[in-house]
């Protein structure tokens, strides 16, 4: 069992926990499962990216008790299986983890598919937005584009590609504009990183996703688009899987934005005083700026046209399509404005960028 023969410990939680303290573990220990034990130290089941997302779809918050997203009856194994066993046991019922438990199916150790195999390759092309001008970030962008300023000593641009070579993708599309000769002169052909870079050259600024009408050739499968400035653990293969999954047209990748009221809030009916809120807090779902985007949704787009996202995904819904939403809870930080640099540099030399963001997001 390798590393997880201790690390499965901190994936942890007694079964009164909450939703937000599942989410925060999953961050915290990186193995995508949470193991939910009951005061007899048994094993209730587990709970996983997937369960937490299909509850905040059912309409659960971050405070639900995770008893409304726990997968009971998990497939367990016993102590001494061999580890050609433990694999085929994997491969046969499509899972990345198996608790081992004792004869009182009392948790003592886990298997990890990462520890077994490498990703495998996906043909999928990621497209990577960089052409901003990012004027919110001056002085730092007049003589470098936004995509290329420097987090943990590389461009966030590079901790993009990075995080997607490691689920598997090769294939990458840089959409440039402003100061895009300094991308290509870092990136080239991707070769020095193992990948192939094709680039997109605006003449004018596009949108956030009006370059993609000047793909050429069109992908023939599904694929990924992410701003150049959004620095995040999410993944990208279980994004564009949910997108198949579910066949969609679009794949929208959100967030939950909470905003908790200064004030306490009267409910009025008429000049009647019928209640008391206070200090509400509204939740919302936000653009997380990373989408999947299938080749016939390219049809919306009109060759060298500006568009926004957003925009694209009205058209495809005005013509009945389906477009889907990707509830995401994994790290994420847009970094538009300075305080958003200087929090990702902060993380960066910390480490955390090399073990998944802090949780902290604008």
């Amino acid at each position: 069992m390798s590393q997880s023969a201790e690390l499965w410990r901190r994936a942890v939680l007694p079964s009164g926990a909450t939703i937000q303290q599942a989410i925060g573990n999953l961050n915290e220990v990186a193995i995508r499962i949470v193991l939910v034990i009951n005061d007899k130290g048994e094993l209730e089941g587990t709970i996983s990216d997937g369960d937490i997302r299909r509850g905040l779809l059912k309409g659960l918050d971050l405070n639900s008790p995770i008893t409304g997203v726990i997968h009971r009856n998990a497939l367990v194994v016993p102590p001494g299986m061999g580890h050609d066993l433990v694999m085929r046991v994997m491969i046969a019922n499509k899972i990345q983890q198996i608790p081992v438990v004792d004869e009182q199916n009392r948790v003592v150790g886990l298997h990890l598919w990462d520890e077994i195999v490498a990703p495998a390759a996906r043909p999928n092309v990621m497209v990577i937005m960089a052409g901003g001008m990012g004027t919110r970030l001056r002085p730092h962008t007049e003589s470098c584009p936004k995509p290329m300023l420097p987090v943990a000593g590389k461009p966030m641009l590079e901790h993009i590609m990075e995080r997607a070579k490691l689920e598997g993708f090769t294939r990458f599309v840089l959409a440039i504009n402003y100061l895009g000769h300094m991308i290509e002169e870092h990136f080239g052909d991707g070769a020095r990183m193992g990948v192939r870079v094709d680039y997109l050259r605006e003449q004018a600024p596009l949108g956030t996703v009006g370059a993609l009408s000047l793909l050429t050739p069109r992908p023939d499968r599904p694929f990924v688009v992410t701003n150049g400035d959004v620095m995040t653990d999410i993944r990208y293969g279980e994004l564009l899987d949910f997108h198949v999954r579910h066949h969609a047209i679009a794949t929208m990748a959100v967030r939950v934005h909470e905003w908790q009221h200064p004030f306490g809030v009267v409910q009025t009916k008429g000049i009647d005083i019928v209640g008391f809120e206070e200090k509400p807090v509204a939740r919302s779902h936000i653009n997380a700026g990373v989408y999947v985007l299938d080749p016939a949704a390219l049809n919306a787009l009109k060759a060298g046209e500006h568009c926004d996202m957003p925009v694209l995904f009205e058209r495809l819904q005005a013509q009945a399509m389906r477009t889907v939403a990707y509830p995401m809870h994994e790290p994420w930080l847009d970094v538009g404005r300075l305080e958003d640099l200087n929090l990702a540099r902060e993380q960066g030399e910390q480490g955390r960028l090399k073990n998944g963001l802090s949780s902290t997001g604008s």
